[in-house]
Formats: structure tokens, C-alpha cells, sequence
């Protein structure tokens, strides 16, 4: 035994020095593609769409703002400075703003052009403003409505690496730097690109600190000797270790979802050395030598962790049926990560316990006798209150279906940004002040011989156009048809009024004819090469998933009945549609891995137990709270997308684990020849004090996550702390009631 002993503790020694490398290897990524609905028939189409044109996405949104008004002479010049200084940016294409603008007039010698503002001739601003506020092409997109705020709109190239959105937004602020402006801000995929991952790398670092700063803290409490915190701290640290070294060494790359493995970790690793380490001082209490105490420790909790450790581990992995690529993996990464607390825990830590006497483990106090009344305390109410017991799990279940019945899937893009920081405040300002982010395109469809830039399918995407415009929601529409109705304000001497489609074919084939002769960059990112498809792009503020879902149905229903299918026909796509997807599937999938995770679970309940009642009493007290969290969600206005909806998998994944240990360690005593009521008894004072306490550690390990940035985090985190509360409160009152009325 002894040398066995050493074997394990030095192969771990081994592994530790080999994770620390591969720990270094990882990398972090982040790109809204990830979260992506695989599968969907809507992302094909989007992906085809933007082949014929561009991506929906490949742009970043420079504001400077001055409160007494943009239109000063020094802030202009200063401004028009930076519009300059933004086309040498690594990795963009084109800029523009209004100081780079200028209007095309007909002269009799032709066309020439003037700027949109003087910026030298301050005493034509007046005019200049007045002639911009009224141009539906600026507002909203170019200025703010109150004439505070300038933008600069930069085009970036498609798709950007990590790396290249780290560089380009570095150049950015060093280059906002070097202006004196009142304020500036900043929006685009580049932005949350690299600031997410930031977030990302700052979460795990404070989780896994403060996390660990808590299970300190717990094991001193329950210990309160060196050796034991020591052996207890350093084989949570272990089992991280080896965990994140694994995924190094596997190539694995961390996404915003990461932010939780320390958590797991150490909160997972925690309740495996709990159960453990409680088991054999116990043993050693009764008088037993180090090597029996060990045996029979790694023999009764060595299997019933197993079987927990896989229990939560299939609770995780049910996330695989998730279509979101980010969720897919973090429900692998979680699995492999339980079970590598497990082997470390099983091989490891009783390996060093079993060098070391009870004395050496934990200070011997009257600790036992409080919990052993505690725990009496609970085992006379489930045999005094059945009934009250019973009834009242049937009025919380009551409750419950209420709450669910009021979870909505109305996320907004808002929830899913870092709280407080600047790139959350600059979101808010654009939807504030500006169009916002969220796009939406709408694919165009020429029918038959038509062309998407036949003056009759001009005039059926205009109608959609003034429709769409008369949404307080969308306030930036652009299409092919602006160009023409600019040619159109140019023939008609610049007026306000003429800034509409060509009211005949004649006076449209002369617009056709100007623009033939002007550059088509623009007209090619409008229409397609072979002229048969043109896009409508706009964008939506963030009024939510399910907000954005009915108003994609109303234009639907408009198109129907107010648009020739003849001539064209339409299609709602775009990045903001595609993620909105992910809350329908979420439900979905939710309820898809949740099954198969509930029938594994059942039919490894019932090879251990051979017996389909209890089968039926390990199922009912972990069913109740992911019943509550449900409830919990819909009562607090809490929308169910993508981040929150991984909490299922999480709560039924751990809630189990108190359920296995209660009910195996009843199962051995009913073998050893005791009655039901006797090996009730026995199971609440030998496993119930390790089951409050590692509930107690998850409980707070959970809470945690209150420190975190990401109001996902946040959710998650209090959700899972209190659902795994009432887990608890379920096991210990409802199972024992549930065994007397079935068994």
C-alpha cells in the first residue's frame, strides 16, 4: 500500500508540472459566428446572402460628441482631422462623415460638388445645418438628432481574428487619444470582440481568486487544522490544474463561457473532498486504523462520488444538443472537468489522507453533537409532518408552473455586456443617440425577367422602405434606391422635396444613365453581381429577441398584402436574426438534453438500486428545483437565452449528487439487515452532515458570481445558489417521506 501511495502522489506531481505548460498554451476567442445556430436553414441562406453581397456586421462607428452643438469651427476641424487619420487604421476599407461629404450640383458645364459643411465658413453653418437635419440619409446615421454628436462610419473587412480586432482597437484609442473632444464612443464587432474576451479573461482570473479565497475560508471552518486545509486546498488546486492543463494540451480555446470553470472547479472539487475527508475521520472516530478507515472510505463515498461525479457529468454533457457551438463545448469541457476533480479526489487526496491521524485532519470539537441535533431535528419533521411535507411540494409545484408559464425569451443584446464598462456604455449611447447596432437585412428577389434594378422593382422595394421607416424602432434604411433618389434631388435642383424615386420611366432611364457613369462601389454592395437579387439594410434597437420576432412578422404580413410577388419578392435575414434564433433553440434544446440527461440518470438509478421505486424517489426531489429555477425565471422577469439556460444542466447535474449519496448510503445500511426506518436514521447522521456541508459550499461557491461583470454570470450564479438551496431542503425532507410512502 505504501507504494502505491507514493506512485500516485508522485504521478500526480508529474501531471501538475506537465499542466502548467499546457495551461500557458491556451487561447481565448470570441466572434459572434460562434454563436451561430448550426443547422438552421436561415443561417444557410444568410451565409449565401452574404456571398452575393457583404457582411451585415463589418463596420465600426466612431461618435465625438459636444454638448453646445457640433457645428463650431475648431471641433469640425478636429473632427474632419480624425476622419482622415481613420483610413490608415489597420484593417478598413473606407470611411466616411459629414465633413468628408459633399452634395453632386448640375451646372450647365456638368456636375460639381459642394460640401456638405463649410467647415472654413462658419458663417454658412446655419445653412449647412439645415439643409443636413432635413436629409433622412444623415440623421440617425451621420448626426444625432439634436445635432450633439458626429459619427465617423468606418468599413472594416469581413471576417477578423482576435488578434487583428486586439490591433485595430488598439489603434483606435491611441488615436482618440491624441483629440481633446468632450466625449467619444465607440461601436462594432471589432469592439465586443476584443472587449469580451478582456471581460473573459478578467472573470476567470477574479472567479477563480475569490473562489478560492471562499473554499479557504470553508475548509477552515471544518478542519481547522493545517494539515487538513492542506490536503483539501491543494487537491482542489490539483484538480484545476490538471483540468485546464488538459484542455491546453488538447488544443481547446476558452470562450465567454469560461468564466465558469473555476467555479465548477473548485466548488465540484470541494464537495468530493468533503465527502472524503468527512467519511474517514469519521472512520478514524470509530477507532478503526488509517489503512481499514481508507478502504472503507474509497469502498461506500469512493463509488457513491463516482456516481455523482458522472450524474453531473452527463448533466453537462446533455448541452451538447445545443446547436450553439460556445454551450456545445462548455457542456464537454464541464464533463471531462467533473470527472478529473473525481479521479484526482479518488487517487490523490486519499493518498495523502492516509499518511495521517484524525488529530492531524481536523480539530476534534463537540462540532458532531450540533449536527447530530440539527440533523434529528430534520429527521423527526419528515416523521412527524408527512403530510404538511407532502402538500407543500405540491403547492410549491403549483407556484412553479406559474412562474414557468411566464419565462419569455425576450433577451437584449444590453444583458449580455460587461456591467459598467465602457463598451457598455458606448452600446447605450449609440442606441440612445443614434440607430443602434442590432442589423436586420431584407433580401430582394427579382421575379421573372425583372431586374433588381428595374424601375418597377425600384418602386416595390421604395414601398417597403416608407414602411419600414414608419417603425420608431428602425431609424437607418438604406437600399439601392437611394442612389436614385439622390440623382433624382440632383436634376431637380437639390431640393428636400426631390429626394424621392423618378416619378416616370423617362425621367428614371436619365437617372440610370448618371449613375452608370458614376463609380459603382456602392451599388455593388446593394445589388448583386447578376443583378437578379438587392438588399435592404437597416438597423433595429434593442428591444428584445421576441420584440424584434413580432415585428419581423408584422413586416411579413405587410409584404403580403401590400407588395407584388410578380415583380419581387422578399426575405428577412441578417447577423441580429440569426442570433436571435438561439433563444428558440435554447428552449429546445434545453428540454432535449434534459431528457436524455433524466433517462441516463434513471436507468444508472436503476442498475445501482434494482428497483424502479426508487428509481422514482431519486428523480422527484431533483426534478422540483430545476421546476423552481424555471419558476424563478418567469416571476423575476428573467428572459431565457443561450447563457441562462446552461443553469438547467448545471443545477440537475449537481442536485443529484446529495440524492445519490443519500440514497446509497441507505441502500448499505438496509443491506447490513436494518429496517427502513432505522437505515433512514442512520443515513441522516452518517451522510447528512457531509451533504449540508457541501450544499453550503455550492451555495456560496455559486454566489460567487455575483463579483462577476457579465449579467448572464450574475443570473446564473444566484440562480443556481438558490435552486441548489431547495435541492437540499427537497432531499432531506422529501426523499424520506417518499421512502416510507413507497418502499
Amino acid at each position: 500500500m505504501n507504494q502505491l501511495r507514493k506512485t500516485a502522489i508522485f504521478t500526480f506531481l508529474l501531471l501538475a508540472i506537465a499542466s502548467v505548460y499546457f495551461t500557458f498554451q491556451l487561447k481565448f476567442t470570441f466572434n459572434f459566428e460562434q454563436f451561430f445556430p448550426t443547422g438552421d436553414p436561415d443561417l444557410a441562406f444568410f451565409k449565401e446572402f452574404i456571398a452575393d453581397f457583404e457582411s451585415d456586421d463589418n463596420f465600426m462607428l466612431i461618435a465625438a460628441k459636444r454638448d453646445a452643438g457640433v457645428f463650431e469651427q475648431e471641433f469640425l476641424e478636429n473632427f474632419q482631422d480624425l476622419t482622415a487619420k481613420t483610413r490608415s487604421l489597420p484593417f478598413i476599407k473606407s470611411t466616411q462623415s459629414l465633413t468628408k461629404l459633399v452634395f453632386p450640383i448640375k451646372t450647365p458645364f456638368g456636375i460639381t460638388t459642394v460640401p456638405a459643411i463649410h467647415i472654413d465658413k462658419p458663417a454658412k453653418y446655419a445653412r449647412d445645418s439645415l439643409r443636413i437635419m432635413q436629409d433622412e440619409r444623415f440623421v440617425h446615421n451621420l448626426i444625432s438628432e439634436d445635432a450633439t454628436a458626429l459619427v465617423i462610419a468606418l468599413k472594416t473587412q469581413n471576417t477578423m481574428t482576435l488578434q487583428e480586432a486586439d490591433k485595430l482597437m488598439a489603434a483606435v484609442k491611441t488615436l482618440l487619444a491624441t483629440y481633446d473632444f468632450e466625449a467619444t464612443h465607440v461601436l462594432g464587432t471589432s469592439y465586443f470582440q476584443s472587449e469580451l474576451v478582456k471581460m473573459s479573461q478578467r472573470e476567470i482570473l477574479v472567479s477563480a481568486i475569490i473562489s478560492g479565497i471562499l473554499v479557504t475560508f470553508i475548509l477552515f471552518v471544518l478542519f481547522r487544522r493545517p494539515i487538513g486545509i492542506g490536503i483539501a486546498g491543494v487537491s482542489i488546486a490539483l484538480g484545476m490544474l490538471l483540468f485546464l492543463g488538459l484542455l491546453g494540451a488538447l488544443g481547446r480555446e476558452l470562450s465567454v463561457m469560461s468564466a465558469l470553470y473555476p467555479v465548477l472547479m473548485i466548488i465540484v472539487g470541494t464537495s468530493d473532498v468533503i465527502h472524503i475527508m468527512s467519511k474517514y475521520i469519521d472512520e478514524l472516530r470509530k477507532g478503526l486504523p488509517r489503512k481499514e478507515a481508507i478502504t472503507i472510505t474509497i469502498k461506500e463515498i469512493g463509488l457513491a462520488t463516482l456516481l455523482t461525479s458522472v450524474t453531473t457529468a452527463i448533466g453537462f454533457a446533455s448541452l451538447t444538443s445545443s446547436r450553439i457551438i460556445p454551450i456545445k463545448e462548455f457542456g464537454v469541457n464541464a464533463a471531462v472537468g467533473v470527472l478529473v476533480a473525481y479521479i484526482t479526489v479518488i487517487f490523490f487526496t486519499t493518498a495523502l489522507l492516509s499518511y495521517f491521524k484524525k488529530e492531524k485532519l481536523t480539530y476534534l470539537t463537540e462540532q458532531k453533537n450540533s449536527w447530530e441535533k440539527l440533523l434529528e431535528w430534520t429527521y423527526q419533521l419528515t416523521l412527524l409532518h408527512p403530510k404538511r411535507i407532502f402538500f407543500g411540494s405540491i403547492c410549491l409545484l403549483g407556484i412553479c408552473f406559474w412562474g414557468i408559464s411566464k419565462v419569455t425569451t425576450n433577451y437584449r443584446m444590453e444583458t449580455t455586456l460587461p456591467i459598467g464598462a465602457p463598451i457598455t456604455e458606448d452600446f447605450l449611447f449609440f442606441e440612445k443617440t443614434f440607430a443602434g447596432y442590432r442589423p436586420m437585412e431584407i433580401g430582394v428577389f427579382a421575379q421573372g425577367d425583372y431586374k433588381a434594378q428595374d424601375f418597377e422593382v425600384l418602386q416595390e422595394i421604395d414601398k417597403l422602405e416608407q414602411y419600414l421607416k414608419t417603425f420608431p424602432t428602425i431609424k437607418s434604411v438604406n437600399s439601392i434606391t437611394s442612389l436614385y433618389k439622390s440623382v433624382n434631388q440632383v436634376n431637380n435642383s437639390n431640393k428636400a422635396s426631390a429626394y424621392v424615386l423618378p416619378d416616370s420611366e423617362r425621367s428614371f432611364k436619365k437617372a440610370q444613365k448618371m449613375l452608370s457613369r458614376l463609380p459603382d462601389d456602392t451599388a455593388n454592395i446593394l445589388v448583386s453581381k447578376n443583378g437578379d437579387k438587392a438588399r435592404i439594410t437597416t438597423r433595429i434597437l434593442d428591444i428584445g429577441a421576441d420584440s424584434v420576432h413580432q415585428l419581423g412578422i408584422q413586416i411579413d404580413k405587410w409584404i403580403a398584402a401590400n407588395t407584388n410577388p410578380n415583380i419581387a419578392t422578399y426575405k428577412r435575414t441578417g447577423t441580429g436574426i440569426i442570433l436571435d434564433k438561439n433563444a428558440l433553440y435554447a428552449r429546445q434544446s434545453l428540454l432535449e438534453g434534459l431528457g436524455v440527461a433524466i433517462i441516463i440518470v434513471s436507468c444508472i438509478m436503476a442498475l445501482l438500486f434494482r428497483n424502479w421505486r426508487m428509481v422514482f424517489i431519486s428523480l422527484v426531489p431533483n426534478i422540483l428545483p430545476l421546476l423552481i429555477a424555471g419558476g424563478l425565471l418567469g416571476f423575476l422577469g428573467i428572459p431565457l437565452e443561450a447563457g441562462v439556460a446552461i443553469l438547467f444542466a448545471i443545477v440537475f447535474g449537481i442536485a443529484v449528487d446529495d440524492t445519490i449519496h443519500f440514497l446509497s448510503k441507505f441502500k448499505l445500511v438496509r443491506d447490513k439487515g436494518h429496517s427502513i426506518e432505522e437505515a433512514i436514521h442512520i443515513t441522516f447522521l452518517e451522510t447528512g452532515k457531509a451533504i449540508c456541508l457541501t450544499s453550503v459550499v455550492l451555495f456560496f461557491g455559486f454566489l460567487v458570481m455575483l463579483f462577476s461583470v457579465n449579467p448572464a454570470s450574475v443570473t446564473v450564479g444566484i440562480m443556481i445558489s438558490v435552486t441548489l438551496f431547495t435541492a437540499l431542503i427537497s432531499d432531506l425532507l422529501l426523499i424520506p417521506v417518499l421512502i416510507r410512502k413507497i418502499l
